[in-house]
């Protein structure tokens, strides 16, 4: 089960997510649940069915987990393959 104090080092993808601070003003707000997650993006649905593409350098997102907690998480913490940032050691967070 991911936990919050795990969230970095496990998958993203089928979280609702919500972008909490942006250098973009336009995507603040913008709410959805991850469908794909690149080195440097994170794909998002939005509710009307469209995919948007953010960068995640420079955004902070709120993530609802499962069990419902909402956790913030920096976006340069997130920069990495998926696959090179479960797997990566973290100073916490």
């Amino acid at each position: 089960m991911v936990e919050a104090k795990d969230l970095v080092r496990h998958e993203l993808i089928g979280l609702d997510v919500e972008i909490a601070d942006s250098d973009n003003p336009e995507i603040i707000g913008t709410k959805g649940r991850v469908v794909d997650e690149t080195r440097n993006m994170i794909v998002i649905e939005t509710k009307d069915g469209k995919e948007k593409n953010l960068a995640k350098d420079g955004s902070s997102f709120i993530f609802t987990l499962p069990q419902g907690d909402r956790v913030r998480v920096e976006g340069n913490l997130l920069v990495a393959r998926p696959e090179d940032r479960i797997k990566k050691k973290l100073k916490k967070w």
